[in-house]
């Protein structure tokens, strides 16, 4: 049974915004100088942004790799960083592009693997003794059935939070492409919880 996997809504994953808030100061400390605002603004942020560049790639392997070459862009952008947009929003733009480049980069030599294997890199990143961790995989094997396009949206609203506004900032679309993108996911995954169910019922 996998039907509490589906979140009933956005405020379950949602941050409070007093902790973007404090992020996005530290950014701007770090900005100044202050090594420790710099070590909270990476910790605060990189299981995020390994989950993330892990969604983009599709490479388990890589996604360590891309998190930290989007710190380093990040840390040596900072002094662009004006605070007009959350800080996480603006290292998830980061991380995006981060990830384009290595696609980039790749087309230029041959790949040894292709495997769509994006769940593995965002399970391996969470710890599993913390509450919900199953219903997590689970939901991880429902994204799975999305276009790409939609995946992204579900990901960085409804499990990472970020406003719709932000979330448009980061793929680069208008909010309401976002929202549409957003609704369509809910839609496909509700509907495929509905069939998992009809399933065990005939079952039983």
């Amino acid at each position: 049974m996998i039907t509490s996997a589906l979140p009933t809504s956005r405020a379950a994953y949602d941050r409070p915004a007093s902790a973007d808030e404090s992020i996005t100061a530290w950014a701007l400390a770090a900005r100044g100088g202050d090594p420790e605002a710099v070590e909270r603004f990476v910790r605060a942020l990189h299981r995020d942004v390994v989950r993330y560049v892990a969604h983009l790639s599709a490479d388990p392997q890589a996604a360590d790799d891309l998190a930290q070459d989007t710190f380093l862009r990040a840390l040596g952008s900072l002094h662009r960083f004006e605070g007009r947009s959350s800080a996480r929003a603006w290292l998830m733009s980061i991380a995006r592009r981060a990830v384009v480049d290595s696609f980039r980069h790749a087309a230029a030599r041959p790949r040894l693997s292709d495997i769509p294997d994006w769940q593995l890199a965002v399970e391996l990143a969470q710890p599993c003794d913390l509450p919900g961790f199953d219903d997590g995989i689970a939901l991880l094997d429902l994204l799975a059935v999305l276009p790409d396009e939609r995946r992204e949206a579900f990901v960085l609203t409804q499990l990472m939070g970020l406003p719709y506004a932000e979330a448009a900032e980061v793929s680069g679309c208008p909010i309401g492409t976002v929202r549409s993108r957003v609704a369509r996911a809910r839609a496909t995954l509700i509907g495929v919880l509905a069939e998992a169910d009809a399933s065990a019922a005939l079952a039983a």
